[in-house]
């Protein structure tokens, strides 16, 4: 499976311009790929090609947008060439809490993180069913195993694109598309530099980056990282609710 990372292929990737998506886009192009990368800042997008000339280009992308996303994709691939992988890192992270809810918050974290997805996911399905080849690989979050204090809206999301992929998975299965799930724990990233909470088993981009590279290469469906996070979030979820709620109402923080 390795040299289906290495060698000169063609991926997209949407959140390019930070975080994983940013570390991901770096590692593909040293391992040989040309990279169309997204995202909405036209300026950390051009930083980052000039970190690989030749071998990333910039396609600025809001994915909250249907019709864009459509339009970048056929342009990447008529300039291009087939897009061989579509990883969908684009996504916002923002807390909660239940005596100041919002449901306009609610609502633009569903249109950003599941919607916008979505229309990224549209936009590739169809010509990779049509050539019966193409590898898509979208990141949610362990978040979404289970509702933790302060996490739903975010949780949610991430729950939402993991029930979706798994929908997915066998259908384009047999379409002769594989599609991934990627959940990390966290990683220090942009995003997760606001966390004013501990965050256990804490690792870096690039490690990040690596997991999902080698994950990539064994095709599994689900890539998750690091395992220690894996473990607590999988036992924590698979827990009795009187058992699992005892545990996250130990995590409620004191409001004003």
């Amino acid at each position: 499976m390795a040299e289906t990372i290495t060698g000169k292929r063609l991926a997209w990737i949407t959140g390019a311009s930070s975080g994983i998506g940013r570390a991901v886009a770096l590692k593909l192009a040293d391992r040989g790929w040309q990279v169309a990368a997204s995202a909405r800042s036209v300026e950390k997008l051009n930083i980052l090609v000039a970190e690989r000339p030749g071998l990333i280009q910039a396609y600025p992308l809001d994915i909250t947008d249907g019709r864009a996303s459509s339009e970048v994709v056929r342009n990447i691939e008529q300039s291009l060439g087939s897009i061989d992988l579509a990883l969908f890192s684009a996504g916002a992270y923002m807390r909660e809490s239940a005596r100041q809810f919002d449901a306009g918050q609610l609502a633009e974290m569903f249109n950003l993180n599941v919607v916008g997805t979505g229309h990224v996911l549209e936009a590739v399905m169809a010509p990779m069913i049509a050539r019966r080849a193409g590898h898509i690989a979208v990141v949610a979050s362990v978040a979404g195993y289970i509702g933790l204090p302060g996490g739903g809206v975010y949780g949610a999301t991430k729950s939402a694109l993991i029930t979706l992929c798994e929908a997915l998975r066998p259908q384009l299965e047999r379409e002769g598309v594989v599609l991934q799930v990627i959940n990390p724990g966290f990683v220090d990233t942009p995003m997760t530099k606001t966390n004013d909470f501990p965050m256990p088993f804490l690792i870096k981009e690039d490690e990040a980056a690596d997991a999902i590279i080698k994950g990539l290469e064994s095709r599994r469906f689900e890539i998750v990282f690091p395992w220690k996070m894996k473990v607590a979030m999988k036992l924590l979820a698979a827990l009795p609710y009187p058992i699992s709620l005892a545990v996250t109402r130990r995590m409620l923080r004191k409001e004003a």
